[in-house]
């Protein structure tokens, strides 16, 4: 199964994706093109990326080591909520546990992963995860 929908960018006063605050105020400008401040915001960001359809910020947020040559979003995924586990951060590495809901086909189901991340260049960039 591939990830996401069609381009759906909230407006600045609804609730973000990723259930923090205001789309204006939480992943909005990230998504934007702002640097995320912690892993934990960049992995928010790239959650309501995959629930928007933002394919441009996926690659932006990928480290070029491990991004895939194309990122193909299903319009048929709907991402239901996100849950943040747990945030570590240890200089220029991090990792960030969370669990995404999602519904297909009338099949609804959660996505369980530990994320790996870098401070590259002075910003965060998705490295690699463990499904469960």
């Amino acid at each position: 199964m591939s990830f996401g929908s069609a381009l759906r960018r909230p407006a600045p006063e609804a609730a973000c994706p990723c259930g923090r605050a205001p789309f204006g105020e939480c992943c909005g400008p990230i998504l934007d093109g702002a640097a995320a401040p912690s892993a934990e915001r960049l992995m928010r960001s790239r959650y309501t990326a995959f629930a928007v359809g933002d394919t441009a910020h996926l690659a932006r947020s990928w480290h070029p080591r491990t991004r895939p040559d194309e990122i193909d979003l299903d319009e048929g995924t709907v991402w239901t909520g996100l849950d943040i586990e747990d945030a570590a951060e240890d200089g220029d590495a991090a990792t960030v546990t969370f669990r995404a809901g999602w519904r297909h086909e009338g099949r609804r189901g959660e996505m369980h992963e530990r994320s790996r991340f870098v401070r590259r260049a002075g910003r965060w960039v998705y490295v690699d995860g463990d499904v469960d």
